[in-house]
């Protein structure tokens, strides 16, 4: 293992499928440092920004997860799952007649601002140390506990009644799940919901536009890597800008 070891800030572009954990990897392999981490899992079937930390910069993790984030997203109507997300079992189904675009943008509206929401059962959180994924996989409910959150802003960019599907973007607080803001909003419309499509596009003072592809990000050389990291006092002098 080379004696210069690297230190410093990935920023990636997740595909579907490719989760945080794969990025950890490869990045572990391919700088040949075991020092790495990154700050805030993206669901598997999400895209966008994930921030690998390296070396040093892994000090900086929760600093890094504690601010806010921008997604794009797509919500369908009428259709519930388990995980909230296409990628759960269809739990129920009902329909969206009478809907209108003026009760969705009323939806919306209750849940901006600050308010509670509770986690889904198929995330992270842990209850008595177990993450709640691994006990919804087994058939358990377990109660959890709510989060104060935050909604910063958010754009209904697309309402399609037809298709029964929303896009739109949100800009929100830590610890704020999409999939569950898409799903309460459902629920508010008394039709149920789930999330089709969700993108990070931002994170703190990091922009999707300077994140690299994984593709890309396959290819690359230990120095060609190297090259992309971004110092933590780089990190640093962009949070106090």
């Amino acid at each position: 293992m080379p004696d210069d070891q690297p230190s410093g800030v990935l920023l990636v572009d997740k595909d579907p499928g490719f989760t945080s954990h794969n990025a950890v990897a490869l990045c572990r392999r391919i700088l040949q440092t075991k020092k790495v981490g990154h700050c805030g899992t993206l669901d598997p079937m999400a895209t966008g920004m994930l921030i690998v930390v390296i070396g040093k910069a892994t000090k900086m993790q929760d600093m890094l997860m504690g601010e806010d984030k921008v997604y794009t997203a797509t919500m369908k109507l009428g259709i519930e799952t388990n995980s909230q997300d296409a990628d759960g079992e269809v739990v129920a189904e009902k329909s969206t007649e009478g809907i209108t675009e003026a009760d969705i943008r009323a939806a919306f509206e209750h849940f901006s601002g600050e308010f509670d929401q509770v986690p889904p059962m198929y995330s992270a959180v842990k209850i008595n140390g177990v993450p709640c994924y691994k006990l919804a996989r087994k058939g358990k409910e377990v109660e959890r506990k709510a989060r104060h959150v935050r909604v910063l802003h958010y754009e209904i960019t697309r309402i399609d009644l037809a298709a029964a599907e929303v896009d739109f973007t949100v800009h929100c607080s830590k610890g704020f799940y999409v999939r569950t803001y898409a799903h309460d909003i459902g629920q508010r419309l008394g039709c149920g919901a789930h999330l089709t499509a969700l993108r990070r596009i931002r994170s703190g003072m990091f922009d999707i536009s300077q994140a690299v592809d994984v593709p890309t990000l396959k290819a690359a050389g230990r120095e060609e890597l190297l090259a992309r990291l971004l110092s933590p006092e780089q990190v640093l002098a962009a949070r106090s800008q």
